[in-house]
């Protein structure tokens, strides 16, 4: 009997076998599914609750030009030609809506986040969490997820974003084309990551 509950197609589709695309097919993604997978991912845990990941998509040509400005070189070429790039950020000024977030709490809002130092910390750790959740939200869709730290991360913010969002990641998303994977890297054993107390 597996440890597991979750059938191991959908743990294959989740984890095992997905992969960073570097080559997409030409089919688009649609609002639709984006919205499929935020309606998913926004239930998974993070501190009081906070939803500071904000997403803008890339969808016109001029933007899409832009982004690719900003990649690293190796990064260009697969996002030129991805279906879709989404630019995941964190909301710094996130303590705004905790009220109706944590309404049992709504003081959380001025108790713990009143300070703009305390909110860009929180916002750095719950956004990325978000963006794990996201990524894992792309692949449930059956789509590739290549999430990339190799940009300008000031340009971006300034192209697409404003002085309260700090970009995370960039994010092709797309069916997977032709040779799309690199190798498959190794992973650390358990008894490398794991220890007791």
């Amino acid at each position: 009997m597996s440890e597991l509950t979750l059938p191991a197609a959908a743990q294959d589709l989740l984890f095992r076998e997905a992969r960073t695309a570097n080559t997409f097919t030409a089919e688009p993604v649609t609002d639709e599914q984006v919205q499929a997978v935020y309606d998913l991912v926004k239930y998974a845990p993070t501190a009081f609750n906070q939803s500071p990941l904000r997403v803008v998509l890339i969808r016109s040509t001029d933007a899409r030009e832009r982004i690719v400005d900003l990649m690293a070189e190796g990064n260009r070429p697969k996002t030129s030609a991805a279906p879709l790039v989404a630019v995941l950020a964190a909301d710094n000024e996130f303590h705004e809506e905790l009220p109706a977030l944590l309404p049992h709490f709504p003081q959380a809002k001025d108790l713990f986040f009143a300070d703009r130092l305390v909110r860009e910390e929180s916002a750095l750790i719950n956004a990325t969490l978000q963006a794990a959740y996201f990524i894992l939200g792309v692949r449930a869709a059956g789509l590739a997820a290549g999430p990339m730290t190799g940009f300008d991360f000031p340009g971006v913010q300034k192209e697409f974003l404003d002085d309260d969002h700090t970009p995370l990641m960039v994010v092709n998303i797309g069916r997977p084309g032709p040779d799309a994977w690199f190798p498959r890297s190794p992973r650390l054993a358990y008894d490398q990551v794991v220890s007791v107390a």
